[in-house]
């Protein structure tokens, strides 16, 4: 696949942004090439367009199979797999969220937890850290709780209370 200018840009870009999202550069560029590409792509074709090797591919579009975000797509007469991305967006949103969410958020909610009883029993040693634990661990409940809320939406209505901004401001009296 020969990618024009702009879909080298955007793959390029991409790249860039998830590699400071803590998410390897080629696993996002892959990302990008399918999200861009007019049909689904094999490993080859993937590894040929990035000019990178075909076991970072394998690996990369594993990964990315693991946060629901690209499929196997079966093709009639080919025996390869061909992979493609999600293409509606908001379901690509919330599926990189619920993924970081299981991956970092509930970890963190775990750790936090354990860490405030363990202060908590520690006594009067721990007092400062225990409090300062407790503060993190109900902001971070908090968010979870927040985003359990709002991921429940139906996704009009998420969409709506997305775009309304600064109107939520005014809404809450704020």
């Amino acid at each position: 696949m020969t990618l024009t200018d702009i879909q080298q840009k955007f793959v390029l870009h991409w790249g860039e942004m998830g590699s400071r999202w803590g998410i390897n550069r080629t696993v996002a560029q892959i990302h990008a090439l399918l999200f861009v590409s007019d049909r689904p792509l094999n490993a080859d074709d993937i590894a040929a367009t990035l000019s990178v090797a075909r076991s970072n591919v394998s690996t990369s579009l594993r990964e990315l199979q693991g946060w629901g975000i690209v499929q196997v797509v079966p093709m009639l007469g080919e025996r390869k797999d061909h992979f493609t991305t999600q293409a509606d967006v908001w379901e690509m949103l919330l599926a990189v969220l619920d993924e970081r969410k299981k991956r970092e958020i509930d970890p963190t909610l775990t750790v936090l937890r354990e860490c405030v009883m363990e202060a908590k029993d520690a006594g009067p040693s721990e007092k400062h850290t225990h409090d300062r634990l407790s503060d993190l661990l109900e902001l971070v409940e908090a968010m979870s709780g927040w985003y359990g809320q709002v991921r429940s939406l139906p996704r009009p209505m998420l969409v709506r209370f997305m775009k309304m901004g600064s109107k939520l401001r005014k809404l809450l009296g704020g």
